[in-house]
């Protein structure tokens, strides 16, 4: 089995450097949607730039251009020399195929550049058009070159050959084809166009001459261009040589020294212990004449071959071995090694983007760590210090209710002492007619409701509305340090007015006041009862009420009550049932004293009471009826203080809960505030995690990647010459 091609090696170079750029344009894309996505998420301040965005953008740009050029190269070797040299002839001879027009009447007369196609049918296009020409002949071939009137020593023609009829062209090698250089003097565009990504030139000479300073001059130009380029010497036609045998070693050696001055001297391309291995003495046609018959299954030394054959055709397979090897090390280190080294600061550059990003979201996570940890703080601190002032508030607002209930109770007895007062300063037209005192009367409890009321009110109100304001100014700054800045700054309560309310209800309270305004002598014997034990028992003993009446009152009464009632019951039953003995007792007290002193007394007693009697106006009338209203209001005012100091308590405790509660829901909205705040803390502290292992994962593909950059150099560029 035939060793493999040298060309193999830049075949396999090749795709193992696309495979590597295909991995890493994946993976500079990816992160570039990384970063621009970590970039365009505002709530995560800044932890990629755009700077950085755009980094990676043109990263990815630059790869995918690469990625192109990288999938178009291939090893070009040039062929220079002058008109009918045999630069065509070496090119089909290396082809082993008839595929460039070559020999007598077939003269270059443009750049042909020979690549494989993987198709059954061979064509050309012309730089000016991508039309496709087939071509299945050589003739078709310069038929179409020469028809071509737009064609000249500066186009270009691409001939596609396929590649299963010619072995070379499988490796991705092209060859380039020129017209003589002594046919034009546009060198410097020559070269600028079609030599610049050449990785080999091969100079075809005349055996039978030496070389010519248009040769030597285009060389020159090359190296200007190019550092060190790699050229090799033909010196084609060598079979002519042998029709004079004797000189052959020495014209031999003369060509070799000149060849090797003019590339290790004059262009300074290569040393003089190297320069012989870049000079071969060939015979192209021989050569192209014998793969073509052995091709057709004749020998190959068949036909009118010179003496000496077998030897040029050893030459012209190690000029192809050595330029098969030399140009796959060549083109490897010259394709590749620049987008090798492109592709290691691409990936550093990454590298350092995603360093970058993880340092400053590790950065971002240990804030937002510390951020969360005071808002937690906080949020316990909030919670146990409302706690704590919620007993604290319940505590001061039971007091100030009590000291309010002890305060309207205090003030209610006081305007109970002084109604008596506040009913004799009313004035109202009197009558003793029914509907006029019906009238008297409710003006009278207006009047009585409505003092009381604003004295409760000027005693009261100032003060207790007064402690009802500190406590709320208290409880405002105590709950203030709770709420959040935003909360304090736009802190304010809903401007109420606290007014405290007495409900005396007096028309209600007093409803069953009624008036006792008939004439009664002060001396006469239902006044002695009353006056000795009150009204209310003198009516029961004078009145003699039924059993079961008594049995219901004496079930309300006191002992001592009880007594009473039964003494002036027993009196006047005594007087009914013993008048007779009255009268008798009254007769002896006359003989006793004389009429005289009786009949004074009783004059005196009737004087008395035809006074009364004659005063007995409305004005006495209506001083009885407020006498009677003072004692009946003040009876029932008295069964009302614990209610309405109770109310008034209530009504301090309704408006200081109410407070307190609003304030606890703005500590509520506080909380709520921060409880969103931490969870929003935990969402960012968990988006920074995995945007640092993002970027760590990222980096070590970097790093994955330049391995086996590391690895394709270490294989194919290092050490290559």
């Amino acid at each position: 089995m035939e060793d493999p091609s040298p060309l193999r090696h830049f075949v396999v170079a090749k795709r193992t450097i696309n495979g590597v750029f295909d991995q890493l344009l994946l993976y500079v894309k990816e992160g570039s949607s990384f970063v621009e996505e970590t970039w365009r998420s505002a709530d995560l301040d800044s932890v990629a730039v755009e700077e950085q965005c755009l980094q990676m953008q043109a990263c990815a740009t630059k790869l995918a251009t690469i990625r192109e050029v990288l999938a178009r190269r291939h090893m070009k070797v040039a062929f220079f020399g002058r008109t009918s040299n045999g630069k065509s002839t070496v090119i089909n001879a290396m082809l082993k195929d008839r595929v460039l027009p070559s020999g007598i009447g077939h003269t270059t007369n443009c750049f042909l550049r020979v690549e494989g196609t993987d198709g059954d049918e061979a064509y050309l296009t012309i730089e000016a058009s991508n039309e496709r020409k087939s071509i299945n002949t050589v003739n078709q071939l310069a038929h179409a070159l020469h028809m071509d009137p737009t064609l000249n020593s500066g186009s270009l023609v691409k001939v596609f050959w396929p590649k299963a009829r010619c072995a070379l062209l499988r490796d991705d090698l092209v060859l380039m084809d020129s017209p003589g250089t002594d046919v034009t003097m546009e060198l410097d565009s020559w070269i600028d166009k079609f030599c610049l990504d050449a990785d080999v030139f091969v100079l075809v000479g005349n055996a039978e001459s030496t070389l010519m300073n248009t040769e030597k001059l285009f060389f020159h130009k090359v190296s200007e261009r190019i550092s060190k380029p790699n050229i090799f010497i033909l010196h084609n036609r060598w079979d002519a040589s042998v029709t004079e045998p004797e000189y052959i070693e020495d014209v031999r050696k003369q060509h070799l020294d000149r060849c090797v001055s003019f590339l290790a001297e004059e262009l300074r391309v290569v040393s003089l212990e190297e320069a012989p291995g870049r000079i071969f003495f060939v015979s192209a046609k021989e050569v192209l004449s014998s793969r073509m018959h052995r091709a057709q299954g004749m020998p190959e030394t068949g036909g009118a071959l010179a003496e000496g054959f077998h030897e040029r055709l050893r030459e012209f397979q190690s000029f192809e071995r050595t330029f098969e090897e030399f140009i796959s090390q060549s083109a490897v280190k010259t394709k590749f090694e620049q987008h090798t080294m492109r592709a290691w600061q691409i990936t550093e550059a990454i590298k350092a983007v995603m360093d970058g990003i993880n340092i400053t979201s590790a950065d971002r996570k240990i804030c937002s760590l510390e951020e969360r940890e005071e808002q937690r703080d906080r949020l316990d601190f909030v919670r146990g210090q409302i706690n704590r002032l919620t007993d604290s508030v319940k505590e001061r607002i039971k007091a100030l209710s009590d000291n309010v209930a002890s305060k309207v109770a205090d003030a209610m007895l006081d305007q109970i002492r002084s109604l008596p007062v506040l009913v004799e300063e009313f004035r109202a037209d009197f009558n003793p007619t029914q509907e006029t005192l019906r009238l008297y009367r409710a003006k009278l409890l207006a009047h009585v409701e409505e003092r009381m009321t604003s004295s409760l009110a000027y005693r009261c109100s100032t003060g207790i509305i007064r402690d009802v304001q500190t406590s709320q100014n208290n409880m405002i700054e105590s709950v203030r340090p709770l709420l959040s800045l935003n909360a304090q700054e736009q802190f304010q309560l809903p401007g109420t007015t606290f007014d405290l309310t007495y409900d005396l209800n007096l028309a209600t309270l007093c409803g069953d006041f009624q008036e006792n305004i008939e004439f009664q002598f002060s001396l006469g014997w239902t006044a002695l009862v009353t006056r000795f034990i009150g009204p209310t028992n003198a009516k029961r003993a004078l009145t003699a009420m039924d059993p079961r009446i008594q049995n219901i009152v004496q079930e309300g009464t006191t002992l001592k009550d009880e007594l009473v009632v039964s003494i002036a019951t027993g009196l006047v039953s005594l007087t009914s049932r013993a008048s007779m003995t009255m009268l008798v007792i009254g007769g002896v007290v006359w003989r006793s004293v004389g009429w005289r002193l009786i009949a004074v007394s009783l004059s005196l007693y009737g004087l008395l009471y035809m006074y009364e009697k004659f005063t007995w106006t409305n004005a006495a009338q209506e001083r009885a009826l407020k006498q009677q209203f003072v004692e009946h209001a003040s009876h029932r005012l008295r069964t009302i203080i614990p209610v309405t100091s109770s109310s008034c308590s209530h009504q301090v405790h309704k408006e200081l809960a109410a407070i307190f509660s609003r304030l606890c829901q703005r500590v509520d909205l506080s909380e709520a505030e921060l409880e969103g705040q931490i969870r929003q803390l935990t969402f960012r502290i968990q988006r920074l995690e995995n945007i640092q292992r993002r970027s760590k994962a990222l980096r070590n593909r970097a790093t994955e990647l330049e391995s086996q950059l590391d690895a394709f150099s270490a294989q194919y560029l290092q050490g290559n010459v």
